[in-house]
């Protein structure tokens, strides 16, 4: 077989892998929503091709309500994990040796080791009224009683940024190991002080790979079930409920099908919205990561 034939058959057997599970696990089962987003049930069993289902929406101000709030706190959420993450991946990256890299890179990936359900679960043992922060509080006399810190905004906040925030974390760190040490070294011999060499070097440097981490970050949130609805309770109020109340509590798979479409659609502008600020596209950032 010539060489130029054998290469092209290794490319095939390469990505056919990954072309069937593009195809399989995303294209089609979001062409097959996208269809039934676009079905109106008039009759039992009869169906008429409609975008009453995006009018309905449009006409309840608490699903897009909702679907604005879901945006809002995801995009509050990958800002706090951007501040949370960055400093730890320019140590790892910058300043930790081989062997404690390792180890911190191993800190972070425990807690993917378990579920998000587990994870859930875990915070609302820390934080429940009876959980081990109150007793704590209680024992040391901040609290004349047991103290609720879960269902509010804030736990939720801080149980997604745990979530999250590895998946900032890693493009930064693969971002920041191209960068020359002696860029930085020229810019304090050049009299730049910590602050504007954060500004003017490395942040700019790393502008892919945070561009890369808030990405990642925010369609992970947007579409995150677990978390809000475990410590947000019945405050939650985030748009996936909405969908998970759709499919599963009325059987609407149509009205699911939309909020679902309607969800990957404004998410998608978002991250328009936030490559076009920042002046990068995704053939320097997620595809170079």
């Amino acid at each position: 077989m010539p060489r130029k034939d054998a290469d092209r058959l290794s490319l095939i057997l390469l990505m056919t892998p990954l072309l069937l599970w593009l195809v399989l696990l995303i294209l089609l089962p979001h062409l097959g929503i996208g269809y039934l987003s676009l079905r109106e049930k008039v009759a039992p069993r009869v169906y008429h091709f409609s975008f009453a289902n995006y009018i309905d929406f449009l006409h309840e101000p608490i699903y897009w309500n909702t679907l604005l709030r879901t945006a809002w706190m995801s995009i509050l959420v990958t800002v706090l994990t951007l501040f949370v993450g960055f400093p730890i991946a320019y140590y790892i990256a910058k300043v930790a040796g081989r062997r404690s890299r390792a180890a911190l890179f191993l800190l972070c990936l425990v807690p993917l080791w378990v579920s998000d359900l587990v994870r859930a679960f875990g915070w609302m043992m820390l934080l429940r009224e009876t959980g081990i922060v109150s007793g704590l509080l209680q024992w040391a006399g901040l609290s004349s009683g047991p103290v609720e810190m879960l269902y509010n905004d804030v736990t939720v906040i801080v149980g997604l940024v745990y979530t999250v925030v590895l998946f900032m974390i890693v493009p930064i760190v693969s971002t920041l190991d191209g960068m020359d040490n002696s860029l930085i070294e020229a810019g304090y011999n050049l009299g730049g002080s910590r602050l504007t060499v954060l500004r003017r070097i490395i942040v700019p440097y790393a502008m892919p790979g945070i561009v890369a981490g808030c990405i990642i970050v925010f369609m992970l949130t947007a579409g995150s079930y677990l978390t809000p609805v475990l410590l947000g309770g019945k405050n939650s109020m985030w748009f996936t409920e909405q969908i998970y109340d759709q499919f599963i509590t009325r059987y609407n798979w149509e009205g699911g099908s939309t909020f679902g479409i309607l969800l990957l659609v404004f998410t998608s502008l978002v991250v328009w919205a936030g490559l076009r600020l920042s002046g990068q596209n995704l053939a320097t950032t997620v595809a170079k990561r």
